[in-house]
């Protein structure tokens, strides 16, 4: 089951990188951009995440709060995000609950082997809690410009 516009947005508290913890709930008041990715370190990831960061003044003007959720470890977020000067948060869903409830845990297929993975997957959070922008099988060239646009027009 995935997330549509309209729906609530499941609630977390997830451990991330710098030895923090976030929880979606306490950021009501915000915007709140939540990107699921499949792996740090990996070209498209990084150029995801580098383009975050690259328009994170953009999204200051917007109030965002922007968050990366993968699978992977706090220790490897450390890393990524030390690595390429990453401003923004990134959760460590190392059980997959997150992105269970999100629906981005999906069957995915390469070279003809089927695998269970991380859909690179976007949604929209109102200052109330409420899905406004979904984006699946996100394509990395363009996406974060068009999550940008929806957020400065909510």
């Amino acid at each position: 089951m995935s997330l549509e516009i309209g729906n609530t947005a499941p609630d977390f508290t997830l451990p991330t990188d710098g030895g923090g913890k976030i929880t979606l709930s306490k950021l009501r008041g915000k915007k709140v951009i939540v990107y699921f990715y499949p792996k740090d370190m990996t070209p498209g990831c990084t150029t995801q995440a580098c383009s975050f960061r690259d328009n994170g003044p953009d999204f200051s003007g917007t109030d965002a709060v922007v968050i990366g959720i993968s699978k992977d470890s706090v220790a490897s977020h450390d890393k990524f995000k030390q690595k390429y000067e990453l401003s923004f948060t990134l959760a460590a869903d190392t059980t997959g609950e997150v992105c269970e409830s999100y629906g981005v845990w999906i069957e995915k297929s390469l070279y003809g082997r089927k695998y269970m993975g991380i859909d690179r997957a976007t949604f929209l959070i109102d200052q109330k809690g409420v899905v406004r922008g979904v984006w699946h099988k996100v394509k990395v060239k363009g996406h974060v410009e068009e999550v940008l646009k929806a957020a400065q027009a909510l």
